[in-house]
């Protein structure tokens, strides 16, 4: 069993393990209230982040979970554009993903092909056999990568979002 996120890349990205020293590229990545429309919040700051992704990284005090974080590097410009994760319930095989891609990179393919590449990633650990997503149903572009990752819409809902998913036998 895998117990810690590993590395993987797609044709334009190297998706690498989160570090808290990607903070400050990542507050620039992702300082832009409209990432915030469907998900609520705000951006965060560097210090903010910081904060966070040392949480992330020290992992789920559930030994039952496992927080698995990763930041998207666009190869050609050697620069962060978003993050993807997956909070992954060993005992249940399942892995509840989210991706997000800065303004600036967005438009570009880089959501559908990060998200692809995490469920091709993750149904490949042997750890998780079901994938599935949480999306409001107006955000149409995350609909979109959902199911350009293979995923698709159930009947379930969540806190007003549908419930997406992909299992092994899926794909």
């Amino acid at each position: 069993m895998i117990l810690k996120p590993e590395p993987f890349a797609t044709a334009r990205l190297d998706v690498l393990p989160l570090r808290v020293a990607y903070a400050d590229e990542m507050a620039a990545v992702l300082d832009d209230p409209a990432l915030h429309t469907y998900t609520g919040g705000a951006p965060e700051t560097a210090d903010g982040l910081r904060a966070r992704y040392g949480r992330q990284t020290a992992g789920s005090p559930d030994p039952r979970v496992r927080w698995w974080n990763w930041v998207l590097r666009v190869r050609d410009e050697d620069r962060l554009a978003g993050y993807v994760q997956a909070t992954v319930d060993v005992p249940g095989a399942a892995a509840e993903i989210a991706w997000v891609v800065g303004t600036r990179w967005q438009g570009r393919g880089y959501a559908k092909e990060a998200a692809a590449g995490l469920v091709a990633h993750l149904l490949g650990t042997g750890t998780v056999r079901t994938v599935l997503a949480h999306i409001h149903p107006d955000h149409h572009a995350s609909a979109a990568v959902a199911g350009a990752a293979g995923l698709v819409p159930t009947e379930e809902w969540c806190d007003g979002e549908r419930r997406w998913e992909r299992g092994a036998e899926n794909g």
